[in-house]
């Protein structure tokens, strides 16, 4: 039998209405500045929803408030905030503990404070943790009010139903979810440290002056550059029971393409403007908010008409290398964009000036990069794989200590 099942083995459970075990603030402070009031920090919507802890040194927004306010808005160790509204449905009710008291710090009104009426009843971080059970989110779901913005009336968050096992029960649930908490924090601070270091080599493996080496237009280290077309929406000839790879700008996110999520047939490959793109091509979005992103086509496909796609000439540049410099360049892409869109097209993007060393360094260069992209990025090993095994078993865990039978 495992730990956890020894743990919570016929574990004395109470249920019982979120209304009865806290005390229920939404009052607020607004983000407004009033000369005749005193400064303050405010604890935000965003604090609260990307945090499962905050501390004093969450908030940083400064506004102002009345006396009357900051007293009644004050923010102490043990309270749990929650988002009580949202323009999506799923955003409602995330939460997070304060792990101290706040000194000149106030919460605001898109947000609600629960203080616990008795901590020796209930655990504040385990109350925490049950907004992210399964059971609660449900219970929000059905409660939830709106057309295009959802929320909670103060009854309904009052009336909401949890499990309160005993204190030391609760409190060792807490230090379990905590460790994995506490693992997947470590490791995202390690995919952040490393991808500042690979932002800094990238930056300074291909940033050359104008006299170091030969300059070339993007045009003239290319064979071909392609573009595509989409096929009429709705028309089930070209789309049902589709097999081509049919790429769309959203798909292009720096990172190679294995797959697209839309396919079409032959029969709108022959009747469009679509056509095959080789792969291995350098594919850059040219339309709207997609515009100067790029990526690298893995597999032969077909693509919109807002794709610019680059066949490079390997006797000029190694197609990895191109990729890496047109990252790096994706500012200078993007706001080259023209119209109220900031579309750019393939003539803008031929006539970028791109830095060609010899092919021996161009190669050493992409191995150095490879191994921070692998690192940094791939998600089938390197930093984000180890984090998205570690939230899937924190996930595992959390229902398994968080979900407890009715009687």
């Amino acid at each position: 039998m495992s730990y956890i099942d020894t743990l919570l083995r016929g574990a004395d459970v109470e249920w019982k209405t979120l209304g009865d075990e806290v005390e229920i603030a939404n009052i607020g402070v607004d983000k407004k500045i009033n000369v005749n009031e005193a400064e303050v920090r405010l604890l935000n919507f965003v604090d609260v929803f990307k945090n499962q802890y905050i501390s004093n040194a969450t908030p940083t927004m400064v506004v102002t408030a009345s006396e009357r306010k900051i007293t009644d808005c004050n923010i102490k160790e043990g309270d749990v905030f929650i988002t009580p509204s949202s323009e999506l449905i799923d955003e409602i009710g995330f939460s997070a503990m304060a792990i101290e008291d706040f000194n000149n710090a106030v919460y605001s009104y898109h947000i609600m404070r629960l203080r616990v009426n008795n901590k020796n009843v209930l655990f504040p971080a385990f109350l925490n943790y049950l907004f992210s059970s399964t059971n609660v989110r449900k219970q929000i779901r059905l409660k939830a009010q709106g057309i295009t913005r959802f929320g909670l009336t103060q009854p309904n968050w009052k009336s909401l139903q949890i499990p309160i096992p005993t204190i030391e029960i609760q409190q060792k649930i807490v230090d379990i979810l905590d460790t994995f908490t506490e693992l997947t924090a470590e490791l995202t601070a390690e995919l952040t440290a490393r991808k500042k270091q690979y932002t800094y080599y990238r930056e300074q493996l291909l940033g050359y002056d104008e006299n170091e080496v030969e300059w070339k237009t993007l045009g003239e280290v290319c064979i071909k550059s392609y573009s595509g077309s989409t096929p009429k929406a709705g028309n089930p000839r070209y789309y049902e029971n589709g097999t081509i790879p049919w790429l769309r700008t959203q798909e292009v996110k720096f990172i190679d393409i294995y797959s697209t999520e839309i396919k079409i047939t032959e029969t709108a490959l022959a009747e469009t403007g679509a056509k095959w793109i080789p792969e291995n091509c350098v594919i850059i979005a040219i339309s709207g908010a997609t515009a100067g992103r790029s990526g690298i086509n893995k597999i032969p496909l077909t693509t919109n008409q807002h794709c610019c796609c680059l066949e490079i000439n390997p006797k000029q540049a190694l197609y990895k290398y191109v990729f890496y410099w047109v990252s790096l360049n994706y500012e200078k892409l993007k706001n080259s964009g023209q119209g109220a869109r900031g579309d750019i097209n393939s003539g803008i993007i031929k006539s970028l000036q791109i830095p060609v060393p010899p092919i021996e360094e161009q190669e050493r260069i992409v191995a150095i990069l490879d191994k921070f992209d692998t690192l940094t990025t791939s998600i089938s090993e390197g930093l984000p794989k180890e984090i998205e095994l570690r939230q899937k078993q924190y996930e595992y865990y959390r229902e398994q200590l968080l979900t407890f039978p009715k009687a």
